[in-house]
C-alpha cells in the first residue's frame, strides 16, 4: 500500500512503514511541508496515496468536497504512542482496512479497533 504520512506524525512512521514493505513518504519528502490540507489531499489523490494523519480536518474536507479519494487513516486517538507501536497497530488492521481503503474510505484506528466510513461522506 502507498502511504503519505502527514507532517503531524514522526518521520519514523514513514520509515517503519517502508521497512515493512510499503511505499511510504512523508509530506515534507514531497516538498509539501506546511502545505494546506487541501493541497495534501490533491497530492494524495493524484498519486493514489493513502493519507496517514492525526488531523481530523481531512474528514471534513472529504465531506465538504464529496470526494471519493484519497482514502485517509486517522490515528488521532493513538498519536501518543511511540512510532513503532503506532505503525504496528495500523499494520495489524491492514488486512481488514485494505479493501475499504482501495475502494475509498476514511478509517479511524484506536487501541480497541477501527471505525471505517466509505467515501464520499454524506
Amino acid at each position: 500500500m502507498r502511504f503519505l504520512v502527514d507532517e503531524n506524525l514522526s518521520p519514523r512512521v514513514g520509515e517503519l512503514l517502508a521497512k515493512a514493505g510499503h511505499d511510504a513518504a512523508q509530506v515534507r519528502d514531497l516538498q509539501a511541508a506546511s502545505a494546506p490540507d487541501s493541497a495534501v489531499m490533491t497530492l494524495a489523490a493524484d498519486d493514489a496515496w493513502v493519507i496517514l494523519s492525526a488531523d481530523t480536518d481531512f474528514g471534513a474536507l472529504l465531506a465538504e468536497a464529496r470526494a471519493t479519494s484519497p482514502s485517509v487513516i486517522l490515528v488521532r486517538e493513538v498519536m501518543g504512542l511511540r512510532p513503532a507501536d503506532l505503525v504496528s497497530l495500523v499494520l495489524a488492521q491492514l488486512d481488514v482496512l485494505a479493501p475499504h481503503l482501495e475502494a475509498g474510505a476514511i478509517a479511524a484506528v484506536t487501541t480497541t479497533g477501527i471505525r471505517v466510513r466509505t467515501i464520499p461522506l454524506r
